[in-house]
């Protein structure tokens, strides 16, 4: 009994709230002219510089306060590296609302890879990045890196430049230290033949973009790099008939200071900077020799690299509302869900630090869901033949018909959106209603047992490819249609909280890691499956603010999406909130459906401490799959 009366109080509104902030202690979501003096100016930059972080739910930033935002840009400029990639550059004045540093909060760990943020100047370590980063080693500099937080996309990014040698030896030495450091015994100075020569060959890939060399000549380089260096950055022990001498370390034992230097990229060339103000006008990007340096200390590249283009569509970046623009789609009975890591999984420090995790698969506990923190047209749960609009609010149809859902379903309460048609060609149509993750997006929705539609067309209601008349007259170009679907309370308070999925096996797509989820429905597909009833449920109709009765009445029981599907080149915009268009003319107490988003975050966080709880001791870096009873 105290047990069901506690997972009751979680899963109640605030106090839901107020328990998964207080044991994840974050936010859930409210709110590289030449190598000399490249070598010199990288690697040891003193000064840090606090700015402005907002962290939520594992850094969706498209929740943070869009003043606050706002205060924080003081300007934007724009970098070109020596491939012709632009990247956005942003100036953010100095802020200390939070101290740390990751997602995570934690203290930086130098026994893992960890990158600096080009804008926050803030560390993360590499477990904790959702960004599949590929092969990496502490205390590398050859890198721009922007966390999701300050990306304007939500998205991580991540590019790795040509390393010199005396960037790898650096971080050769820098490795060997810490090592050392680990294993108790404090070396400091180590053998180029026994100790670097090996590391080098062993991290080659890692370490630098730079084909493998074949030969050994690059030995007697590494020699002169590091002779040459002798002083500012190495110190040197030369012992008389010792084969394997001589030996290097580090000048400074402070490995913490070690980090890219974004404005010395700017100053030797290696990132080029364009004034956006002339970009308008289309005037010529600046050359590799430009004499610009009038770059502000700490001003730094921001999100994601964008392949070069025109001119004119050089500067136009898309916000994909930090989901991938190339997320995987639903389809053949799979879903996919974007995860990130979860700095609450146990053994998150033991796998971070491993090294003989490659080629294994990752263990789904030491992930996430990542919930979206706005409702929006799904990417990846929609026909690949619908256009979705930039501001992902709009949806374009082709030929036949076919549907597209949004990111947020609900299975309890009364929820409310809005939709009207700003495009409709010569016999297109278009279906508006609510629909289950199993609905058919190859069709009109209402064709199948999964979904409930009102069509444009003379008004029909369809459900199970059965019509029925509901509005006489339809809806047409302009209207503003209202759906308002009513859904019972559920009584089983275990039915509250959504699957947790950290039991399901993770895929990677693209420089991204997945949840892959077999739908489990084939049963309840067969055209003879009777789905259970949700008793006192219905879905009501508005146009234009007027009430046009209950479409339909004890629906099936399920989780249900706002769902749109469209014939022919038909164009359809919705509103999902926070405010209705056309106030519906009704006495329910209803939300917009906007406010999932902060709900389903809340709830998909205690699912997650539910899981970590219930087989706490149980799980291991082995079993990193469990498969429930």
């Amino acid at each position: 009994m105290e047990e069901e009366t506690t997972l009751q109080s979680m899963t109640e509104g605030v106090d839901m709230m107020e328990i998964a902030e207080e044991v994840v202690g974050e936010d859930v979501g409210l709110d590289e002219e030449d190598e000399e003096e490249m070598t010199n100016e990288l690697l040891y930059e003193e000064e840090v510089i606090q700015e402005e972080d907002v962290v939520d739910r594992g850094g969706e930033g498209d929740c943070d306060d869009k003043e606050n935002a706002e205060s924080d840009v003081a300007d934007t400029e724009f970098l070109e590296d020596e491939n012709g990639v632009m990247m956005e550059i942003t100036r953010r004045r100095i802020s200390q609302d939070r101290e740390g540093n990751c997602y995570c909060a934690k203290d930086r760990n130098l026994n893992i890879a960890e990158l600096l943020c080009a804008s926050c100047n803030r560390w993360f370590h590499e477990s904790c990045i959702g960004y599949q980063l590929g092969k990496l080693v502490p205390f590398m500099t050859n890198y721009v890196f922007m966390c999701k937080n300050c990306s304007p996309t939500g998205l991580e990014s991540f590019r790795r430049s040509q390393a010199q040698f005396s960037q790898m030896c650096f971080t050769v030495l820098a490795n060997l230290t810490q090592y050392a450091v680990k294993d108790g015994s404090n070396r400091r100075l180590f053998s180029k033949d026994k100790d670097i020569i090996p590391f080098l060959e062993m991290h080659w890939d890692a370490l630098t973009t730079t084909t493998r060399r074949v030969t050994s000549s690059w030995h007697s380089t590494v020699l002169k790099t590091l002779t040459k260096d002798v002083g500012p950055l190495y110190i040197i022990d030369e012992v008389l008939d010792d084969p394997l001498g001589p030996y290097f370390g580090l000048a400074s034992s402070d490995l913490t200071t070690i980090k890219p230097n974004y404005d010395a990229m700017i100053k030797t060339g290696h990132l080029k900077v364009n004034d956006p103000s002339s970009a308008g006008a289309g005037a010529a990007l600046r050359g590799r020799g430009s004499k610009r340096r009038n770059v502000m200390e700490g001003a730094i590249v921001s999100q994601g690299t964008i392949a070069k283009k025109t001119r004119g569509d050089v500067f136009s970046s898309k916000a994909f509302h930090g989901y991938p623009p190339d997320h995987p789609y639903n389809k053949d009975n799979f879903r996919y869900l974007l995860a990130e890591p979860d700095p609450n999984a146990p053994f998150r420090q033991e796998f971070d630090e491993s090294s003989d995790g490659a080629g294994k698969p990752i263990p789904g506990f030491l992930y996430r869901v990542l919930v979206p923190c706005s409702v929006l047209l799904a990417l990846h749960d929609r026909a690949p033949q619908l256009k979705i609009s930039d501001d992902r609010l709009s949806v374009t149809g082709d030929k036949g018909y076919s549907m597209v859902r949004a990111t947020h379903g609900v299975n309890r309460g009364a929820w409310y959106f809005e939709a009207t048609i700003t495009d409709l060609p010569e016999g297109g149509a278009t279906r508006l209603g609510f629909g289950q993750a199993q609905a058919n997006l190859q069709g009109p929705l209402g064709y199948d047992k999964f979904g409930y539609s009102w069509r444009s067309r003379y008004g029909t209601a369809f459900h199970v490819a059965k019509g029925k008349s509901f509005s006489k007259g339809g809806y047409g170009l302009g209207d503003v249609i209202g759906l308002l679907i009513v859904l019972p309370e559920k009584n089983n308070k275990n039915a509250l909280i959504p699957d947790s999925f950290k039991d399901k096996p993770l895929v990677r797509f693209k420089s991204h890691l997945y949840y892959e989820e077999k739908d489990g429905a084939e049963a309840s597909k067969k055209d003879d499956a009777v789905l259970p009833i949700h008793q006192s449920s219905m879905i009501i109709g508005f146009k234009n603010g007027v009430c046009q009765g209950a479409a339909f009445q004890n629906i099936s029981e399920g989780t249900y999406y706002p769902t749109i599907s469209l014939y022919r080149n038909t164009v359809v915009r919705v509103n999902f909130g926070p405010e209705p268009w056309m106030k519906p003319d009704t006495e329910i107490d209803y939300k917009m459906i906007s406010e999932k988003a902060e709900q389903a975050i809340v709830e998909q966080t205690v699912a997650d401490l539910v899981f970590l709880t219930e087989f706490d001791g149980k799980l291991t870096l082995d079993n990193y799959i469990h498969t429930q009873s």
